[in-house]
Protein backbone atom coordinates (compact mmCIF):
# COMPACT_ATOMS: atom_id res chain seq x y z
CA UNK A 1 0.00 0.00 0.00
CA UNK A 2 1.58 3.27 -1.02
CA UNK A 3 0.16 6.14 0.97
CA UNK A 4 0.11 9.43 -0.92
CA UNK A 5 2.18 11.86 1.10
CA UNK A 6 0.55 15.25 1.36
CA UNK A 7 3.04 18.07 0.89
CA UNK A 8 3.29 20.35 3.89
CA UNK A 9 2.49 23.95 3.06
CA UNK A 10 1.05 26.81 5.07
CA UNK A 11 -1.00 27.75 2.02
CA UNK A 12 -2.79 24.42 1.66
CA UNK A 13 -5.96 25.78 3.22
CA UNK A 14 -6.08 29.20 1.57
CA UNK A 15 -9.69 29.90 0.77
CA UNK A 16 -11.39 32.49 -1.39
CA UNK A 17 -14.58 34.27 -0.47
CA UNK A 18 -16.75 36.85 -2.20
CA UNK A 19 -17.70 39.85 -0.08
CA UNK A 20 -21.26 40.71 1.01
CA UNK A 21 -23.53 42.24 -1.61
CA UNK A 22 -23.30 45.74 -0.16
CA UNK A 23 -19.50 45.71 -0.53
CA UNK A 24 -19.67 45.20 -4.30
CA UNK A 25 -19.82 47.93 -6.93
CA UNK A 26 -23.18 47.57 -8.70
CA UNK A 27 -24.89 48.72 -11.88
CA UNK A 28 -21.73 49.16 -13.93
CA UNK A 29 -21.79 48.39 -17.65
CA UNK A 30 -18.52 46.49 -18.00
CA UNK A 31 -16.99 46.71 -21.49
CA UNK A 32 -18.14 44.07 -23.97
CA UNK A 33 -14.85 44.19 -25.89
CA UNK A 34 -13.35 40.80 -26.66
CA UNK A 35 -9.80 41.53 -25.62
CA UNK A 36 -7.71 39.40 -23.27
CA UNK A 37 -6.59 41.98 -20.74
CA UNK A 38 -7.64 42.42 -17.11
CA UNK A 39 -10.15 45.25 -17.78
CA UNK A 40 -9.60 46.28 -14.16
CA UNK A 41 -6.82 47.85 -12.08
CA UNK A 42 -6.80 48.52 -8.33
CA UNK A 43 -4.65 50.05 -5.63
CA UNK A 44 -5.18 51.01 -1.96
CA UNK A 45 -7.14 54.12 -3.03
CA UNK A 46 -9.11 53.34 -6.19
CA UNK A 47 -10.62 50.65 -8.37
CA UNK A 48 -10.75 51.30 -12.14
CA UNK A 49 -12.83 49.36 -14.67
CA UNK A 50 -13.19 49.61 -18.45
CA UNK A 51 -16.84 50.34 -19.26
CA UNK A 52 -19.02 50.48 -22.35
CA UNK A 53 -19.03 53.93 -23.89
CA UNK A 54 -20.93 55.27 -26.85
CA UNK A 55 -18.61 56.87 -29.37
CA UNK A 56 -15.15 56.49 -27.90
CA UNK A 57 -13.64 54.69 -24.95
CA UNK A 58 -14.07 55.19 -21.25
CA UNK A 59 -13.21 53.74 -17.88
CA UNK A 60 -14.60 54.29 -14.43
CA UNK A 61 -12.42 55.14 -11.42
CA UNK A 62 -14.06 54.80 -8.00
CA UNK A 63 -12.67 55.36 -4.51
CA UNK A 64 -12.37 51.90 -2.91
CA UNK A 65 -14.98 52.75 -0.28
CA UNK A 66 -17.62 53.88 -2.80
CA UNK A 67 -19.43 50.54 -2.83
CA UNK A 68 -23.08 49.82 -3.55
CA UNK A 69 -25.08 51.01 -6.53
CA UNK A 70 -23.10 53.31 -8.80
CA UNK A 71 -25.18 56.09 -10.29
CA UNK A 72 -25.57 56.14 -14.09
CA UNK A 73 -24.29 59.73 -14.05
CA UNK A 74 -21.02 58.75 -12.33
CA UNK A 75 -18.29 60.64 -14.29
CA UNK A 76 -15.78 58.58 -16.29
CA UNK A 77 -12.34 59.05 -17.80
CA UNK A 78 -13.34 59.51 -21.40
CA UNK A 79 -10.66 61.11 -23.56
CA UNK A 80 -10.01 58.23 -25.98
CA UNK A 81 -11.72 58.21 -29.38
CA UNK A 82 -11.79 54.40 -29.56
CA UNK A 83 -12.54 51.65 -27.00
CA UNK A 84 -10.08 51.34 -24.09
CA UNK A 85 -8.31 47.93 -24.08
CA UNK A 86 -6.04 48.07 -21.03
CA UNK A 87 -5.61 50.22 -17.91
CA UNK A 88 -2.96 50.13 -15.22
CA UNK A 89 -2.34 52.21 -12.11
CA UNK A 90 1.17 53.51 -11.58
CA UNK A 91 2.87 51.54 -8.75
CA UNK A 92 4.58 54.71 -7.44
CA UNK A 93 1.63 57.09 -7.35
CA UNK A 94 -1.87 55.85 -6.58
CA UNK A 95 -3.50 58.79 -8.39
CA UNK A 96 -1.86 58.12 -11.75
CA UNK A 97 -3.31 55.63 -14.25
CA UNK A 98 -2.37 54.76 -17.84
CA UNK A 99 -4.80 53.62 -20.53
CA UNK A 100 -4.23 52.05 -23.95
CA UNK A 101 -6.85 52.18 -26.66
CA UNK A 102 -8.03 51.13 -30.08
CA UNK A 103 -7.31 54.74 -31.14
CA UNK A 104 -3.57 53.79 -31.18
CA UNK A 105 -2.69 56.09 -28.28
CA UNK A 106 -1.63 55.69 -24.67
CA UNK A 107 -2.85 58.29 -22.19
CA UNK A 108 -1.74 59.10 -18.65
CA UNK A 109 -4.36 60.47 -16.27
CA UNK A 110 -4.24 62.03 -12.83
CA UNK A 111 -7.22 61.09 -10.67
CA UNK A 112 -8.07 63.76 -8.07
CA UNK A 113 -8.10 62.80 -4.38
CA UNK A 114 -11.53 61.43 -3.51
CA UNK A 115 -12.28 60.44 -7.11
CA UNK A 116 -13.87 62.16 -10.11
CA UNK A 117 -16.52 64.81 -9.70
CA UNK A 118 -16.70 65.68 -13.40
CA UNK A 119 -15.79 63.65 -16.50
CA UNK A 120 -12.06 63.62 -17.21
CA UNK A 121 -11.29 64.37 -20.87
CA UNK A 122 -7.76 65.74 -20.80
CA UNK A 123 -4.86 63.41 -20.05
CA UNK A 124 -1.74 64.70 -18.33
CA UNK A 125 0.26 63.22 -21.21
CA UNK A 126 -0.70 61.60 -24.50
CA UNK A 127 1.82 59.10 -25.86
CA UNK A 128 1.70 58.59 -29.61
CA UNK A 129 3.91 56.13 -31.44
CA UNK A 130 1.89 53.01 -32.20
CA UNK A 131 0.30 52.59 -35.63
CA UNK A 132 -2.36 50.11 -34.48
CA UNK A 133 -4.42 49.62 -31.33
CA UNK A 134 -2.59 49.45 -28.01
CA UNK A 135 -3.70 46.48 -25.94
CA UNK A 136 -0.99 45.95 -23.31
CA UNK A 137 0.44 48.34 -20.71
CA UNK A 138 2.87 47.71 -17.88
CA UNK A 139 4.59 50.21 -15.58
CA UNK A 140 8.21 49.58 -14.63
CA UNK A 141 8.25 48.12 -11.09
CA UNK A 142 11.15 50.17 -9.71
CA UNK A 143 11.93 53.05 -12.11
CA UNK A 144 9.78 56.14 -11.74
CA UNK A 145 7.77 57.17 -14.83
CA UNK A 146 8.80 54.33 -17.14
CA UNK A 147 5.91 52.70 -19.00
CA UNK A 148 5.91 49.82 -21.49
CA UNK A 149 3.21 49.54 -24.13
CA UNK A 150 2.65 46.82 -26.73
CA UNK A 151 0.39 47.28 -29.72
CA UNK A 152 -1.22 45.27 -32.49
CA UNK A 153 1.51 46.68 -34.73
CA UNK A 154 3.76 44.02 -33.06
CA UNK A 155 5.84 46.79 -31.52
CA UNK A 156 6.89 47.29 -27.87
CA UNK A 157 7.66 50.87 -26.82
CA UNK A 158 9.28 52.02 -23.58
CA UNK A 159 8.28 55.56 -22.65
CA UNK A 160 9.74 58.18 -20.39
CA UNK A 161 6.36 59.44 -19.25
CA UNK A 162 7.76 62.56 -17.55
CA UNK A 163 8.78 64.02 -20.89
CA UNK A 164 6.28 62.11 -23.03
CA UNK A 165 8.95 60.50 -25.19
CA UNK A 166 9.40 57.05 -26.66
CA UNK A 167 12.91 56.05 -25.52
CA UNK A 168 13.14 52.47 -26.82
CA UNK A 169 11.23 51.01 -29.74
CA UNK A 170 11.37 47.22 -30.15
CA UNK A 171 9.93 46.71 -33.61
CA UNK A 172 11.85 43.91 -35.29
CA UNK A 173 11.59 41.12 -32.69
CA UNK A 174 7.94 40.05 -32.91
CA UNK A 175 6.73 38.81 -36.31
CA UNK A 176 3.13 38.62 -35.12
CA UNK A 177 0.62 39.83 -32.50
CA UNK A 178 2.00 40.20 -28.96
CA UNK A 179 -0.20 38.37 -26.42
CA UNK A 180 1.50 39.47 -23.21
CA UNK A 181 4.39 41.63 -22.04
CA UNK A 182 5.62 42.11 -18.47
CA UNK A 183 8.68 43.02 -16.39
CA UNK A 184 10.68 40.92 -13.97
CA UNK A 185 10.81 41.99 -10.31
CA UNK A 186 13.50 44.67 -10.66
CA UNK A 187 12.62 45.64 -14.22
CA UNK A 188 15.93 44.50 -15.73
CA UNK A 189 14.19 42.15 -18.19
CA UNK A 190 10.99 42.01 -20.22
CA UNK A 191 9.07 38.84 -21.02
CA UNK A 192 6.78 38.65 -24.05
CA UNK A 193 4.59 35.97 -25.56
CA UNK A 194 3.63 36.17 -29.21
CA UNK A 195 1.21 34.62 -31.70
CA UNK A 196 4.21 32.83 -33.30
CA UNK A 197 4.05 30.54 -30.20
CA UNK A 198 7.38 31.86 -28.92
CA UNK A 199 8.09 33.40 -25.54
CA UNK A 200 11.07 35.75 -25.41
CA UNK A 201 13.15 37.30 -22.63
CA UNK A 202 14.38 40.71 -23.77
CA UNK A 203 16.92 43.26 -22.64
CA UNK A 204 14.60 46.27 -22.29
CA UNK A 205 17.13 49.01 -23.02
CA UNK A 206 18.80 47.31 -25.98
CA UNK A 207 15.63 45.69 -27.28
CA UNK A 208 17.57 42.47 -27.93
CA UNK A 209 16.54 38.88 -27.24
CA UNK A 210 18.35 37.25 -24.29
CA UNK A 211 16.56 33.88 -24.53
CA UNK A 212 13.58 32.48 -26.39
CA UNK A 213 11.50 29.33 -26.51
CA UNK A 214 9.49 28.32 -29.55
CA UNK A 215 6.28 26.30 -29.35
CA UNK A 216 5.81 26.78 -25.60
CA UNK A 217 2.23 25.60 -26.10
CA UNK A 218 1.19 23.82 -29.31
CA UNK A 219 -2.33 25.26 -29.51
CA UNK A 220 -3.15 28.35 -31.50
CA UNK A 221 -5.01 30.25 -28.73
CA UNK A 222 -3.25 33.06 -26.82
CA UNK A 223 -0.34 32.33 -24.47
CA UNK A 224 0.29 34.46 -21.37
CA UNK A 225 3.60 34.40 -19.50
CA UNK A 226 4.93 35.90 -16.25
CA UNK A 227 8.21 35.81 -14.37
CA UNK A 228 8.02 33.88 -11.11
CA UNK A 229 10.69 33.37 -8.40
CA UNK A 230 14.37 32.76 -9.29
CA UNK A 231 13.95 34.10 -12.82
CA UNK A 232 11.77 31.18 -13.86
CA UNK A 233 8.82 31.69 -16.20
CA UNK A 234 5.28 30.44 -15.88
CA UNK A 235 3.17 30.28 -19.02
CA UNK A 236 -0.47 29.47 -19.70
CA UNK A 237 -1.70 28.30 -23.08
CA UNK A 238 -3.42 25.50 -24.97
CA UNK A 239 -2.47 22.07 -26.26
CA UNK A 240 -3.06 21.00 -29.84
CA UNK A 241 -6.28 19.38 -28.61
CA UNK A 242 -7.35 22.75 -27.13
CA UNK A 243 -6.78 21.71 -23.51
CA UNK A 244 -5.67 24.50 -21.20
CA UNK A 245 -2.12 24.11 -19.91
CA UNK A 246 0.18 25.67 -17.36
CA UNK A 247 3.96 25.24 -17.73
CA UNK A 248 7.09 26.30 -15.87
CA UNK A 249 10.33 27.11 -17.69
CA UNK A 250 13.90 27.86 -16.78
CA UNK A 251 15.18 30.41 -19.35
CA UNK A 252 18.78 29.36 -18.57
CA UNK A 253 17.99 26.02 -20.23
CA UNK A 254 14.87 26.56 -22.27
CA UNK A 255 14.74 23.04 -23.75
CA UNK A 256 12.00 21.16 -21.94
CA UNK A 257 9.54 22.63 -19.45
CA UNK A 258 10.27 21.89 -15.77
CA UNK A 259 6.62 20.89 -15.60
CA UNK A 260 3.63 21.03 -17.91
CA UNK A 261 0.16 20.30 -16.58
CA UNK A 262 -3.13 19.99 -18.39
CA UNK A 263 -6.03 21.65 -16.59
CA UNK A 264 -9.31 21.37 -18.51
CA UNK A 265 -10.93 22.04 -21.88
CA UNK A 266 -12.40 25.51 -21.27
CA UNK A 267 -11.73 28.08 -23.95
CA UNK A 268 -11.01 31.17 -21.82
CA UNK A 269 -7.47 32.53 -21.75
CA UNK A 270 -5.88 32.08 -18.29
CA UNK A 271 -4.60 35.32 -16.79
CA UNK A 272 -1.74 34.54 -14.36
CA UNK A 273 -1.12 36.68 -11.24
CA UNK A 274 2.05 35.83 -9.32
CA UNK A 275 2.73 36.87 -5.73
CA UNK A 276 6.51 36.75 -5.06
CA UNK A 277 5.98 37.02 -1.28
CA UNK A 278 4.08 33.74 -0.96
CA UNK A 279 5.15 32.00 -4.19
CA UNK A 280 1.50 31.56 -5.14
CA UNK A 281 0.27 31.97 -8.70
CA UNK A 282 -3.44 32.58 -9.29
CA UNK A 283 -4.93 31.63 -12.65
CA UNK A 284 -8.08 33.50 -13.58
CA UNK A 285 -9.71 32.39 -16.81
CA UNK A 286 -11.57 34.96 -18.86
CA UNK A 287 -15.15 33.70 -18.96
CA UNK A 288 -14.51 31.16 -16.16
CA UNK A 289 -16.33 31.25 -12.87
CA UNK A 290 -13.30 30.07 -10.89
CA UNK A 291 -9.81 31.09 -9.75
CA UNK A 292 -7.29 28.27 -9.42
CA UNK A 293 -4.17 28.76 -7.38
CA UNK A 294 -0.86 26.94 -7.21
CA UNK A 295 2.29 27.19 -5.14
CA UNK A 296 5.51 27.51 -7.12
CA UNK A 297 8.48 25.90 -5.33
CA UNK A 298 11.94 24.70 -6.32
CA UNK A 299 11.13 21.00 -5.87
CA UNK A 300 9.44 18.80 -8.49
CA UNK A 301 6.73 19.04 -9.73
CA UNK A 302 7.44 22.76 -9.04
CA UNK A 303 3.86 23.94 -9.59
CA UNK A 304 1.69 22.44 -6.84
CA UNK A 305 -2.07 22.74 -7.07
CA UNK A 306 -3.51 24.25 -3.88
CA UNK A 307 -7.20 24.80 -4.44
CA UNK A 308 -9.86 26.57 -6.42
CA UNK A 309 -12.29 29.37 -5.68
CA UNK A 310 -15.58 28.73 -7.51
CA UNK A 311 -18.69 30.81 -7.91
CA UNK A 312 -21.81 30.80 -10.05
CA UNK A 313 -21.03 33.75 -12.30
CA UNK A 314 -18.27 34.03 -14.87
CA UNK A 315 -15.65 36.77 -14.83
CA UNK A 316 -15.23 39.36 -17.60
CA UNK A 317 -11.98 40.61 -16.10
CA UNK A 318 -9.93 40.73 -12.92
CA UNK A 319 -8.07 43.33 -10.89
CA UNK A 320 -5.33 42.36 -8.42
CA UNK A 321 -4.69 44.46 -5.32
CA UNK A 322 -1.04 45.27 -4.46
CA UNK A 323 0.09 43.72 -1.17
CA UNK A 324 0.12 47.06 0.68
CA UNK A 325 -3.65 47.36 0.16
CA UNK A 326 -4.54 44.14 2.01
CA UNK A 327 -5.95 43.72 5.52
CA UNK A 328 -3.06 41.97 7.25
CA UNK A 329 -4.93 41.60 10.58
CA UNK A 330 -7.38 39.31 8.78
CA UNK A 331 -4.64 37.12 7.25
CA UNK A 332 -5.69 38.27 3.79
CA UNK A 333 -2.94 37.27 1.34
CA UNK A 334 -4.61 38.36 -1.92
CA UNK A 335 -7.65 40.28 -3.08
CA UNK A 336 -9.14 40.16 -6.54
CA UNK A 337 -11.72 42.47 -8.08
CA UNK A 338 -13.88 40.29 -10.28
CA UNK A 339 -15.83 41.93 -13.07
CA UNK A 340 -19.28 40.54 -13.81
CA UNK A 341 -21.53 41.74 -16.61
CA UNK A 342 -22.96 44.54 -14.45
CA UNK A 343 -20.86 44.71 -11.31
CA UNK A 344 -17.46 44.36 -9.66
CA UNK A 345 -17.08 41.97 -6.74
CA UNK A 346 -14.04 41.82 -4.43
CA UNK A 347 -12.83 38.24 -3.75
CA UNK A 348 -10.70 37.84 -0.65
CA UNK A 349 -8.07 35.08 -0.28
CA UNK A 350 -7.33 34.21 3.34
CA UNK A 351 -5.09 31.84 5.27
CA UNK A 352 -7.10 30.53 8.24
CA UNK A 353 -5.27 31.35 11.48
CA UNK A 354 -6.58 31.46 15.01
CA UNK A 355 -4.44 34.33 16.20
CA UNK A 356 -5.17 37.91 15.16
CA UNK A 357 -1.56 38.97 15.76
CA UNK A 358 0.60 39.98 12.79
CA UNK A 359 1.71 36.80 11.01
CA UNK A 360 5.35 37.34 10.08
CA UNK A 361 5.55 34.23 7.90
CA UNK A 362 2.64 35.31 5.69
CA UNK A 363 3.90 38.85 5.19
CA UNK A 364 7.60 39.16 4.44
CA UNK A 365 8.68 42.70 3.56
CA UNK A 366 6.99 43.56 0.28
CA UNK A 367 7.28 45.99 -2.61
CA UNK A 368 6.50 49.53 -1.45
CA UNK A 369 5.35 52.50 -3.54
CA UNK A 370 8.73 54.25 -3.52
CA UNK A 371 10.67 53.98 -6.82
CA UNK A 372 14.39 53.38 -6.50
CA UNK A 373 15.56 55.09 -9.69
CA UNK A 374 14.32 57.92 -11.92
CA UNK A 375 13.35 57.33 -15.56
CA UNK A 376 16.33 59.10 -17.14
CA UNK A 377 18.81 57.30 -14.85
CA UNK A 378 17.21 53.96 -15.70
CA UNK A 379 17.35 54.58 -19.46
CA UNK A 380 21.04 55.48 -19.01
CA UNK A 381 21.69 52.04 -17.51
CA UNK A 382 21.20 52.34 -13.76
CA UNK A 383 19.33 49.38 -12.21
CA UNK A 384 16.80 49.91 -9.45
CA UNK A 385 16.22 47.24 -6.84
CA UNK A 386 12.75 47.11 -5.25
CA UNK A 387 12.42 49.16 -2.05
CA UNK A 388 10.69 46.87 0.42
CA UNK A 389 8.38 47.85 3.27
CA UNK A 390 7.01 46.04 6.31
CA UNK A 391 3.26 45.52 6.52
CA UNK A 392 3.37 45.06 10.26
CA UNK A 393 1.50 48.25 11.12
CA UNK A 394 -0.63 48.35 7.99
CA UNK A 395 0.62 50.59 5.26
CA UNK A 396 -1.95 51.55 2.67
CA UNK A 397 -3.02 54.97 3.83
CA UNK A 398 0.11 56.41 5.39
CA UNK A 399 2.26 56.52 2.27
CA UNK A 400 3.32 59.77 0.74
CA UNK A 401 3.05 59.18 -2.98
CA UNK A 402 5.71 60.36 -5.35
CA UNK A 403 4.56 63.57 -6.97
CA UNK A 404 3.88 63.27 -10.66
CA UNK A 405 5.56 65.97 -12.74
CA UNK A 406 5.48 66.35 -16.48
CA UNK A 407 7.97 68.70 -18.04
CA UNK A 408 6.18 68.91 -21.36
CA UNK A 409 2.91 70.53 -20.32
CA UNK A 410 4.68 73.73 -19.29
CA UNK A 411 6.32 74.08 -22.67
CA UNK A 412 3.03 73.55 -24.47
CA UNK A 413 1.05 76.08 -22.44
CA UNK A 414 3.84 78.68 -22.64
CA UNK A 415 4.23 78.51 -26.40
CA UNK A 416 0.46 78.54 -26.88
CA UNK A 417 0.10 81.59 -24.66
CA UNK A 418 2.83 83.47 -26.50
CA UNK A 419 1.39 82.54 -29.86
CA UNK A 420 -1.84 84.49 -29.33
CA UNK A 421 -1.49 87.50 -27.08
CA UNK A 422 -5.25 87.88 -26.62
CA UNK A 423 -5.48 84.37 -25.15
CA UNK A 424 -8.14 83.49 -22.60
CA UNK A 425 -7.68 83.87 -18.88
CA UNK A 426 -7.85 80.07 -18.40
CA UNK A 427 -4.40 79.61 -19.92
CA UNK A 428 -2.96 82.50 -17.92
CA UNK A 429 -4.30 80.93 -14.72
CA UNK A 430 -2.89 77.57 -15.74
CA UNK A 431 0.48 79.21 -16.35
CA UNK A 432 0.45 81.02 -13.03
CA UNK A 433 -0.41 77.75 -11.32
CA UNK A 434 2.44 75.97 -13.13
CA UNK A 435 4.91 78.71 -12.14
CA UNK A 436 3.72 78.57 -8.52
CA UNK A 437 4.18 74.79 -8.43
CA UNK A 438 7.64 75.13 -9.98
CA UNK A 439 8.62 77.76 -7.41
CA UNK A 440 7.45 75.52 -4.58
CA UNK A 441 9.38 72.59 -6.03
CA UNK A 442 12.56 74.68 -6.33
CA UNK A 443 12.14 75.92 -2.75
CA UNK A 444 11.60 72.39 -1.50
CA UNK A 445 14.70 71.13 -3.34
CA UNK A 446 16.80 74.05 -2.07
CA UNK A 447 15.64 73.25 1.44
CA UNK A 448 16.50 69.58 1.04
CA UNK A 449 19.94 70.41 -0.34
CA UNK A 450 20.74 72.72 2.56
CA UNK A 451 19.48 70.10 5.03
CA UNK A 452 21.75 67.51 3.46
CA UNK A 453 24.70 69.91 3.50
CA UNK A 454 24.18 70.71 7.16
CA UNK A 455 24.13 66.96 7.94
CA UNK A 456 27.48 66.52 6.24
Amino acid sequence: MSRKVVRASKFRHVFGQGVKADQCYDDIRISQMTWDSNFCSVNPKFVAMIVDASGGGAFLVLPLNKTGRIDMSQPTVCGHTGPVLDIEFCPHNDNIIASGSEDCSVMIWEIPEGGLVTPLNDPVVKLEGHSKRVGILSWHPTAHNVLMSAGCDNVVILWNVACGEAMVRIDSVHPDLIYSACWNRDGSQILTSCKDKTIRVLDPRKGTVIAEKEKTHEGSRPVKAVFVSDGKILSTGFSRMSERQVALWDPKSFGEPLTLQELDTSSGVLLPFFDPDTGIVYLCGKGDSSIRYFEVTDEAPYVHYLSMYSSKESQKGMGYMPKRGLEVNKCEIARFYKLHERKCEPIVMTVPRKSDLFQEDLYPDTMGPEPSVEANEWFEGKEGQPILISLKDGFATTTKTKEFKVHKSLLKTTSAAMGHQHDNTGEVHALQKEVKTLKETVEELTKRVSELESKN
